[in-house]
C-alpha cells in the first residue's frame, strides 16, 4: 500500500517538477564549483562577458577550469581549444552510453539534449533511464536547472572574486574533484563497481604519471569499463 501510495504521488507531480527535484543534488555542486570557476576566471583576467559566455556556451566545468588556467599561463587560443575538445572527449562515451534510451527521440531534441550534457547529468540520466521510462520534459528539466545553476554560480564567482584578494587559501582548486568523488561514491552499489572505480582511478594516475597528460582519463575509463563489463560477464556465466 505504501508503494501504491508513492507511485500516485509520483504520476501527480508534473514530470518537469520531477526533474527539478531530482537535479537539486547536481544544483548543489555546481553553485559551489561555478562559484570557483568564476573567481578563478576573474583573476585570470577573463572579462564578465567571456566569463558567462564560457558557461553559458561551453557548460564544461573541468574543461572551463583547465582553459582558465591556461589563460592565466598566457597559453595561446588554438591550444586551448584543442585542450578543451581532448578533455571532452569523454563525452563519446557519455552518448554512446545513453543514446539506446533515446532511440525515439528526434535529432533536434538529441541536439538539444546532448549540448547540455555533463559528467553530473550523465550519471543521474542513466541511472533513471535505466529504472524507468523518463519523460522528456523531465530530462530536459535536469538539463536546464542544472546549466542555470552553472551559470548563476560563475556570475557570483566573479562578483566574489572582485573582492577577494587570495584565493590560495580557499582551495578552490579541490571543489571539482571533491565533486566528482561525491557523484562516484552515490553510484557505488557493489564490490565490483567498487574494484572499477578503484582500478580507473588508479589507471588514471598511472598514466598521468607516464606523461599522458590529457589522455589519462579516456585510457582510465576505457580500462575500467573493460575491466567492469568483463567482470560482470563472467559473473553470469
Amino acid at each position: 500500500m505504501t508503494e501504491n501510495r508513492r507511485l500516485k504521488v509520483k504520476d501527480n507531480t508534473r514530470p518537469w517538477l520531477r526533474g527539478v527535484i531530482a537535479a537539486l543534488p547536481i544544483m548543489l555542486g555546481y553553485l559551489p564549483v561555478g562559484f570557483a570557476y568564476g573567481v578563478l576566471a576573474q583573476k585570470a583576467g577573463l572579462s564578465t562577458l567571456n566569463t558567462m559566455l564560457m558557461s553559458m556556451i561551453v557548460f564544461a566545468g573541468s574543461a572551463q577550469l583547465i582553459a582558465v588556467g591556461l589563460v592565466a599561463n598566457g597559453i595561446g587560443p588554438l591550444t586551448i581549444i584543442l585542450t578543451a575538445f581532448v578533455v571532452n572527449l569523454r563525452h563519446l562515451l557519455f552518448s554512446a552510453a545513453i543514446f539506446p534510451h533515446l532511440t525515439h527521440w528526434r535529432k533536434r531534441e538529441l541536439a538539444v539534449f546532448a549540448s547540455e550534457l555533463t559528467d553530473e547529468t550523465f550519471a543521474l540520466h542513466s541511472t533513471r533511464f535505466e529504472r524507468e521510462q523518463v519523460e522528456k520534459s523531465e530530462a530536459f528539466a535536469i538539463n536546464i536547472v542544472s546549466h542555470i545553476t552553472w551559470v548563476l554560480g560563475g556570475w557570483l564567482g566573479v562578483v566574489a572574486g572582485q573582492l577577494v584578494v587570495e584565493i590560495e587559501p580557499l582551495a578552490l582548486d579541490y571543489v571539482l574533484p571533491a565533486m566528482f568523488i561525491g557523484l562516484l561514491v552515490m553510484q557505488i552499489k557493489s564490490r565490483t563497481q567498487v574494484w572499477v572505480a578503484l582500478l580507473a582511478g588508479t589507471a588514471s594516475v598511472a598514466f598521468l604519471l607516464l606523461g599522458f597528460n590529457q589522455w589519462h582519463v579516456i585510457i582510465a575509463t576505457m580500462i575500467g569499463a573493460t575491466f567492469g563489463a568483463w567482470i560482470d560477464g563472467w559473473t553470469r556465466i
